[in-house]
C-alpha cells in the first residue's frame, strides 16, 4: 500500500483527473461523470460512467473505480483511500463508499435530483452506520457542473423537434 500523505493539497489535481474521465464518458455518449481514487498523493485508479456501454445499471464511475482499486490492493476494504468524483454520489454509490470503508469523499457538483450525500439524502452522516466518511464538497464545482449542464443541454437540443 502506498505511503499515507495528507491529500488536501492534491484535491485539484485528482479532481482534474476525474474531470478528464468525465470528458471521456461524454465522448462515449455516457453521462459525463468521472472518478479517481488515491492513497495520499498516489493515484490508485480512475474511471468514468459506462452503464450504457457495459449494459450495467451499477456501472457508475464510483463503483468502477472502487472495484479497480480493490482489485489492485487485493482487498475489498479501501481504508485510508480518498475518492474523488465530479458529481455528488447517488444512494447506491454512497452505500458502496460506506461498505468499502473509504476514508474521505471529495466531490465537485451537488446533485439536487439524486444526491445521496448532502443534497437529497445524507447517507454518509447516518449515525446508525458503522463507518464515517469525511466529506469535502465543491472542489472544481464550476467545471464539474458545466460539463454536466453542457451534456444535457446538447441532449435537449438534439432531441427537440425542428
Amino acid at each position: 500500500m502506498p505511503a499515507m500523505i495528507s491529500p488536501d493539497g492534491y484535491d485539484d489535481i485528482f479532481m482534474e483527473i476525474a474531470l478528464q474521465e468525465a470528458r471521456l464518458a461524454m465522448s462515449e455518449g455516457e453521462v459525463p461523470i468521472g472518478a479517481a481514487i488515491a492513497y495520499g498523493n498516489e493515484l490508485l485508479a480512475r474511471a468514468h460512467n459506462c452503464p450504457i456501454a457495459l449494459r450495467d445499471p451499477s456501472a457508475h464511475a464510483e463503483i468502477i473505480v472502487m472495484r479497480e482499486a480493490a482489485r489492485i490492493l487485493g482487498n475489498h476494504r479501501l481504508v485510508g483511500a480518498t475518492l474523488y468524483v465530479t458529481l455528488e454520489p447517488c444512494l447506491m454509490c454512497a452505500g458502496a463508499i460506506v461498505h468499502a470503508r473509504v476514508k474521505r469523499l471529495v466531490f465537485g457538483a451537488r446533485d439536487a435530483k439524486g444526491g445521496g450525500v448532502v443534497s437529497l439524502y445524507r447517507l454518509l452522516e447516518d449515525k446508525r452506520l458503522n463507518h464515517r466518511v469525511a466529506i469535502t464538497e465543491g472542489v472544481r464545482s464550476g467545471a464539474c457542473g458545466e460539463i454536466l449542464s453542457g451534456f444535457f443541454r446538447e441532449k435537449r437540443i438534439a432531441s427537440s423537434p425542428v
